[in-house]
């Protein structure tokens, strides 16, 4: 009886030895994935955290930090330095970057156009680019709504010098908006817009650029050329997830939101926050046979002409320079 006993506590030993061992081997095969945002938390970034909320990352072995950012051009040179994995910045940014030689790919680009509109005052509208003639826009360095003018007002068919484009500090170009000292002013619909209107009570009219011709690329996810080459599999299993996480936000906005909150809680209200997710869930086209993120050759080819209409940038590199599509599944 004792001899019997004793076998029964050395299997229940062994099974619990066995079990400790599986998931601490589980454990030690968590990819680590660093990822830099290119500015501070907004509602644009919900469904990255929905899919840590969830587990997502964490069931397809993969330890996820998410970091929020100083800049497109600080995030990209962490990524240089190792420092991360990935960074998400607008796609426009990260095509100037490599024409320059900057070693680095888009791996998915979420946003083939960028969710940027022009918006005025209701007793003043600019709803189409003819309106545009005759009144003062806010412009400021790098900003994009206002770069690319010129050929917006090329596409459309109107007179760019009578539009007053009135240069001014980034910071103060909504403030001087908002007291009228413009009347038209350049935000993103998924971060900007809900933020403003919370804040002003104002249903401002509403230009969108894109319904205009003019596609700037937005939101995409960078690695080095190095970490392609080099951790490969794990980039395509978090792009993978991110793909089922974007689909989560859309069906269930309210989830993003409080996942967002959790992490942001001196963010506005969940209503902004909310109205943020959901405008991203619209700006990112919904997959059509292709995986979500696709880079269409095209729109590389185009953001290069629009990079070379205000600026010197010698020979376009080869258009596969830019991106790779290996890394996203069917």
């Amino acid at each position: 009886m004792l001899y019997a006993t004793g076998l029964i506590r050395s299997a229940a030993l062994i099974a619990a030895t066995t079990v400790t061992t599986v998931l601490a081997s589980q454990g030690a095969m968590a990819e680590d994935v660093n990822l830099r945002f290119s500015w501070k938390l907004k509602g644009e970034y919900g469904f990255f955290y929905l899919g840590q909320e969830k587990g997502l990352y964490k069931d397809a072995g993969l330890s996820v930090t998410l970091g929020e950012g100083a800049g497109a051009q600080a995030a990209l040179a962490a990524l240089l330095q190792g420092q991360e994995d990935l960074a998400v910045v607008p796609g426009i940014f990260a095509i100037t970057a490599i024409q320059k030689g900057m070693p680095v790919k888009i791996i998915s680009l979420y946003q083939p156009a960028a969710p940027v509109v022009l918006i005025s005052h209701p007793d003043n509208p600019v709803v189409k680019p003819s309106d545009l003639e005759g009144k003062s826009i806010a412009s400021s360095i790098g900003e994009t709504s206002t770069a690319y003018m010129d050929v917006f007002c090329g596409l459309n068919k109107i007179d760019c010098k009578k539009v007053n484009k009135i240069q001014m500090d980034s910071q103060t170009r909504i403030p001087q908006f908002v007291q009228k000292k413009v009347d038209v002013v350049g935000v993103y619909r998924t971060s900007d817009l809900p933020v403003l209107i919370d804040k002003t009570s104002t249903n401002f009219a509403v230009l969108d650029m894109e319904k205009f011709g003019l596609a700037v690329p937005g939101l995409a996810v960078v690695a080095s050329a190095d970490g392609v080459e080099k951790k490969g599999e794990v980039l395509r299993s978090f792009l993978s997830v991110t793909s089922k996480a974007i689909e989560m936000s859309r069906s269930d906005p309210a989830a993003a939101t409080a996942a967002l909150k959790a992490v942001w809680q001196a963010g506005p209200s969940d209503k902004v926050v909310r109205e943020q997710v959901e405008a991203t869930s619209e700006s990112i086209p919904a997959s059509t046979g292709k995986p979500l993120g696709w880079v269409e050759e095209k729109t590389i080819a185009d953001a290069l002409k629009l990079i070379g209409s205000v600026d010197e940038i010698g020979e376009p590199k080869p258009i596969s320079t830019f991106y790779t599509n290996d890394l996203l599944t069917q």
